[in-house]
């Protein structure tokens, strides 16, 4: 499920997925975040990513 993440909604939706015991986060843009056994830590690594770029 995506979920909005910016003010630029258009460029940067941001949601997680999960594969397995791991949540990865992933951007509209292509951006993957790294796979972590945390669903919190997994939505951090979305929302860094929507605010830092």
């Amino acid at each position: 499920m995506l979920q909005e993440a910016t003010q630029d909604a258009e460029t940067h939706r941001t949601g997680t997925s999960e594969r397995g015991s791991f949540c990865f986060a992933h951007c509209s843009c292509g951006w993957r975040g790294p796979a972590r056994r945390s669903r919190e830590r997994a939505r951090t690594d979305a929302d860094l990513h929507a605010r830092t770029t």
